[in-house]
């Protein structure tokens, strides 16, 4: 017996990503070069997700830094 499934936008694009991951991997496309290229396209479909990723990193690295004693604070 096959269940229904109410498609969504959500499960729409789940039933696209698992589509496009089978596809890669019966065409024999690297793991890791799929996954770069996904999330790739996340950022890319965010505007300023990648800049804020960055800062946000740039934060922790500081405060890393100054609670080593390697920085001092403004």
């Amino acid at each position: 017996m096959r269940m229904l499934i109410r498609m969504t936008p959500t499960t729409d694009l789940l039933e696209l990503l698992s589509r496009a991951a089978k596809l890669a991997a019966d065409t024999g496309v690297d793991n890791e070069a799929f996954m770069a290229a996904a999330w790739s396209a996340v950022l890319d479909a965010h505007p300023g997700m990648r800049e804020a990723l960055a800062d946000k990193e740039l934060r922790k690295q500081l405060r890393a830094w100054r609670k080593q004693g390697l920085i001092g604070q403004a």
